[in-house]
């Protein structure tokens, strides 16, 4: 059963309600969070991508990557 464009909307509408309620601290607090679970999920893809790789050379890929998203973002 495929969802409603109807209820699709229902929820971005109750999603963006929400977001727009939330204190100014708690989006701070929560933008902190994601950030730590991207780098959680690119973490796990460079252990899948180089199982070789110790935590170390992890964490060495993991800010090569970021530093290239932010040189990126920059461009925009």
């Amino acid at each position: 059963m495929q969802p409603t464009r109807e209820l699709i909307d229902d929820i971005y509408r109750e999603r963006v309600l929400r977001a727009r309620g939330t204190a100014p601290e708690q989006k701070f607090f929560d933008g902190a969070q994601l950030f730590e679970r991207a780098c959680r999920i690119m973490a796990a893809g460079i252990r899948n991508q180089f199982p070789e790789a110790d935590e170390e050379k992890v964490d060495e890929i993991l800010v090569q990557r970021l530093e290239l998203l932010r040189r990126l973002e920059e461009r925009r």
